[in-house]
């Protein structure tokens, strides 16, 4: 009887992939070549080029990408600026001969806190002491000059007059289209009327002072910086006329109190300014600007230069802030 094996085993089948996919093999990119300059730094990737190597590679703007270094540019550049600084001197010794530029300057040295002031001076200066104009004295004591606005609010300024000119045209012409009646031609209209009233009145100024025969180192700019303090007056008058009658004018009983009050103010205001101008006082010291007026000068000289001061600062000035006020 023979038993049958139970050792043997079927064989084995592994199954066959359907879809054959090879793996990639990995391996590290070559090292770059070695450049003389620079050694390897260990990295197997290849190194970047600069920016500036890029922006020169990229250049967006073609062949024009080097305008500036270009010589005919620069030698253009050069050009230009040489003749903006032959312009500019020329200008300036042109306008030198008529108005003193480094003078000027002087009545627009301001800062806010004296902006403040002097807006709260012109409109109530009833109680304002003292209004004398201070000075510095040079280190030999023998120099003196007055302070610049900004150090001292009784010194005369050109940035007030300028900005109530200007305010007092875009008020007028605003005024004017609230009402309908705006017009473009209203702004030469409005500056040409604003415009000869300072100039008549400045040219009546100088007149007198020639007449009295008062001179002054700065006196043509300060009568002009003076002359232009009533525009505040009259821009105040204006805006509550208007706010108060309703669109209706500088007409009825507000309109005129307003009007009266900032023309008195006003008036003080220029008579106790301009003394020191018009009305200098008689000594021996002759340092600095304050000097017009020759010590042996008799009574009734001063006794003229007195009423030109209270004419001009009462008559002359309601005349013309009635006109500015009604134009």
């Amino acid at each position: 009887m023979q038993r049958t094996a139970y050792g043997r085993t079927p064989p084995l089948h592994h199954p066959v992939p359907q879809h054959v996919s090879t793996v990639p093999q990995l391996r590290s990119p070559p090292p770059p070549a070695s450049q003389p300059q620079s050694g390897y730094d260990g990295s197997p990737y290849p190194q970047q080029p600069p920016v500036g190597a890029q922006a020169g590679m990229h250049n967006m703007f073609g062949p024009y990408g080097n305008f500036i270094n270009d010589p005919a540019a620069q030698l253009a550049t050069q050009f230009g600026q040489t003749a903006f600084r032959q312009g500019q001197e020329y200008i300036e010794q042109n306008v030198n001969r008529f108005v003193n530029v480094s003078a000027l300057k002087h009545y627009f040295i301001v800062t806010n806190s004296y902006v403040i002031n002097k807006l709260f001076l012109v409109l109530f200066p009833w109680r304002h002491k003292p209004w004398t104009r201070r000075q510095a004295t040079g280190p030999n004591g023998q120099d003196a000059w007055y302070l610049p606005p900004r150090d001292d609010v009784n010194s005369p300024d050109m940035y007030i007059p300028v900005m109530s000119f200007v305010t007092y045209i875009f008020l007028q012409a605003l005024i004017s289209g609230l009402k309908g009646q705006f017009q473009p031609e209203l702004f030469g209209y409005i500056a040409t009327i604003a415009l000869v009233a300072v100039v008549v009145e400045i040219l009546g100024l100088k007149l007198g002072c020639y007449l009295l025969s008062i001179s002054n180192e700065s006196q043509l700019l300060d009568l002009v910086a003076y002359s232009g303090y009533k525009f505040v007056g009259v821009i105040v008058t204006i805006s509550v006329a208007e706010i108060v009658n309703g669109g209706k004018g500088t007409g009825g009983w507000i309109g005129w109190a307003v009007f009266i009050y900032t023309f008195l103010a006003n008036s003080l205001f220029l008579m106790r300014s301009l003394k020191y101008v018009l009305l200098p006082e008689n000594n021996n010291d002759s340092r600095g600007p304050m000097q017009t007026m020759h010590p042996l000068d008799s009574r009734a000289k001063r006794n003229q230069r007195t009423q030109f001061l209270f004419f001009y600062s009462y008559p002359v000035q309601l005349f013309f802030m009635w006109l500015l006020c009604r134009s």
